[in-house]
């Protein structure tokens, strides 16, 4: 269990730095002016949308317990691996999302788990609750991951993202998903 609470902690903490979510608290700091409130509001959505999230992934790994489908969650992590590369940025349309109506914990509460719907945190949620089969243990992880990354946002902004490689964090969790990626292909070639 505890090897789950890690990989899901780090691989999410640092899959978050410069990820859309982040660039969103990072907008709502500057917005609201309010960081406990939107800190709150992260944390309430993330335990939300990840517990959903690593249900999900457990359920499927449970009714599809076969080595096509391990195949299928190894090569997810690899996809991961690739689709971490990429940078995010806010689109103009999520703007719109933060708004003062509500108070500043609704407005991250909705906005995060809206946002945060799809985006690669999210299915790496599923994809590490179809591979450790543990809701609570991954949830708790993600939204460690999610809370280190987003705290610092939160709290320090602009400062932050001027002194903090971007690029360099993508990198290291890109290989972190190929990590994993690798290792659960190396298990389904063992089932072969």
């Amino acid at each position: 269990m505890l090897s789950a609470f890690l990989a899901s902690t780090a691989l999410v903490a640092l899959a978050e730095i410069g990820d859309k979510t982040m660039l969103l608290a990072i907008l709502l700091a500057a917005r609201l002016r309010a960081p406990v409130a939107i800190l709150l509001g992260i944390l309430v959505a993330t335990l939300a949308n990840h517990a959903l999230a690593a249900l999900v992934g457990r359920e499927a790994a449970s009714l599809l317990d076969a080595p096509w489908f391990r195949l299928a969650i190894a090569l997810g992590f690899i996809a991961m691996a690739a689709w971490t590369l990429i940078p995010d940025k806010l689109d103009d349309d999520e703007d719109g999302a933060v708004r003062r109506r509500g108070g500043a914990f609704l407005t991250t509460l909705v906005a995060f788990f809206l946002v945060e719907m799809g985006d690669k945190t999210q299915v790496a949620t599923i994809a590490l609750g179809a591979r450790y089969h543990a809701v609570a243990v991954v949830t708790a992880g993600t939204t460690l991951g999610m809370m280190l990354a987003n705290t610092p946002a939160v709290l320090f902004g602009e400062a932050l993202t001027r002194r903090v490689s971007l690029a360099a964090t993508r990198t290291a969790a890109a290989l972190l998903f190929l990590g994993l990626g690798l290792w659960q292909l190396s298990e389904w070639a063992g089932w072969l």
